[in-house]
């Protein structure tokens, strides 16, 4: 009997190891590589956790991110993912002092996910569900630290410009890899999708 628990205690252990692997491990981060060229996409709506806050995001990402995958954990009808990449929306023009902008932070769910019973709100940060629009989008992967993401923001905004399209939406940026996801890492392979909705 004693051998069979070690054995099943065993197995665990190595499913437990692998699964702390592949997390750690990140997405897979190639599926990406064309994206080192701008695109326009189509993206249907989807439904996400966001977190405002207001803030300079070098100050206040920190704890915005906390709470985003904190009360991810604790929704109620909603199916939990372990390698998720998070995003978010800044409302405001990117020429706004840092300490003045207003970030949305938010990670996708089901249709039916709700907020926990008895959820608090921060009087600091407002967490809701909501639905984000996408449709036609403008999209580039920027492979970098964020401080340094100017030039491909640029590039993204010549490039609408030059297809005949404008920008209609607020500026997003996916977290595929970045600080504190899957190990602190290399700023200079922090990978970012940053994205605009458009129009013709």
């Amino acid at each position: 009997m004693l051998k069979w628990i070690l054995i099943v205690g065993l197995l665990i252990g190595v499913v437990l190891v692998a699964l702390a692997y592949r997390i750690m491990k990140g997405p897979d981060l190639s599926k990406y590589e064309a994206l080192k060229e701008p695109r326009i996409t189509k993206i249907p709506n989807q439904r996400m956790l966001v977190v405002e806050i207001k803030g300079d995001p070098n100050i206040v990402a920190k704890k915005a991110f906390a709470t985003l995958f904190k009360t991810y954990y604790r929704l109620k009808n909603n199916p939990k993912r372990f390698q998720l990449a998070p995003c978010a929306r800044w409302p405001l023009s990117l020429d706004t002092p840092k300490s003045e902008w207003i970030g949305r932070y938010g990670l996708p769910v089901s249709e039916t996910a709700q907020l926990p019973d008895n959820f608090k709100q921060n009087p600091n940060m407002k967490v809701e569900i909501k639905d984000w629009e996408y449709g036609d989008v403008a999209e580039i992967l920027h492979i970098g630290p964020y401080s340094e993401e100017a030039p491909t923001i640029e590039r993204l905004h010549n490039f609408i410009k030059e297809n005949g399209y404008k920008i209609i939406g607020e500026h997003e940026e996916e977290y595929l890899k970045g600080p504190g996801m899957f190990g602190k890492g290399n700023p200079k392979k922090y990978y970012t999708i940053i994205r605009l909705k458009v129009a013709k």
